[in-house]
């Protein structure tokens, strides 16, 4: 009989050439199939609910496969990581419903940028937050971010190459908080389109650093033209905090190791 198993998974993005599977084998899906086939003594392909790129991030992404073999559910936690890389861990597993799929059955998807703003460049963070030099300001960029609320045409924050079928998204939080040297950008959205995120905080930071007026955030989503916005953000501070589900699928809540969300604070700075 086909079991249909659930995973919680987290990793570091630094070393992988994003989540897909690729030839050159260095991709978090090529690394969690080989751990899972370890385990499963046959190939197993995985679908996840939202595909990272290139030194991206994930706090909680979740995936699903099909496997004949029964194991414990430990199995598929323990065992697996003992196979997988440093950088990607397997942090829970469920059986669920034939019917559950990790992409489709998502309401929603939640993104995290850690945004680093001071006059020096990381170092102990470095890979871990994006960096802007410029002195910013939080109320500029909280004013721009409360326009991305609702449905629109997010053309302008699109990539060239995102295949997604419609650039319209609902947006159901944008929000942005500063803890010490850190603003901290949270975006939940129906989906994402391709590069979303990073360019909806590069066009944040412009606000922020006062080249642009927040209600130029209202004129892209308006005139839907790429080239118009500000230049792609860097990968290194986005993280995908994971899908939304029903509750009825009962999986655990992603644990944010930077910022709890109950207190807002932050582990940043790192204090001796």
């Amino acid at each position: 009989m086909s079991l249909r198993i659930a995973l919680g998974v987290e990793y570091f993005g630094l070393p992988f050439r994003g989540w897909q599977s690729q030839r050159c084998g260095v991709t978090v899906q090529d690394a969690l199939e080989t751990a899972l086939a370890a385990i499963a003594g046959s190939p197993t392909a995985t679908l996840c609910a939202g595909r990272t790129d290139a030194g991206v991030h994930a706090i909680q992404q979740v995936v699903h496969f099909d496997t004949e073999v029964e194991r414990p559910l430990d199995a598929w936690v323990r065992g697996v990581n003992s196979h997988l890389p440093e950088g990607v861990a397997v942090r829970w597993a469920r059986v669920v419903d034939p019917h559950f799929h990790a992409r489709f059955s998502a309401q929603a998807r939640r993104y995290r940028y850690l945004l680093l703003n001071r006059a020096q460049r990381p170092g102990l963070w470095q890979g871990r937050v994006g960096w802007a030099h410029q002195p910013l300001s939080l109320e500029n960029m909280q004013d721009a971010a409360q326009r991305l609320l609702g449905e629109h045409d997010f053309s302008a924050f699109r990539a060239a190459q995102c295949q997604a079928k419609s650039p319209v998204k609902l947006m159901h939080e944008a929000r942005i908080v500063r803890r010490g040297e850190l603003f901290v950008f949270d975006f939940m959205a129906s989906a994402f389109l391709h590069h979303m995120v990073r360019n909806l905080v590069g066009a944040l930071v412009y606000v922020g650093k006062g080249a642009q007026p927040p209600a130029w955030i209202e004129h892209l989503l308006q005139a839907r033209d790429r080239t118009q916005a500000a230049p792609t953000f860097s990968a290194a501070g986005l993280y995908f905090r994971g899908p939304v589900y029903a509750p009825s699928w009962g999986f655990p809540e992603a644990v944010d190791a930077f910022v709890d969300d109950e207190t807002g604070e932050s582990a940043w700075p790192l204090r001796a």
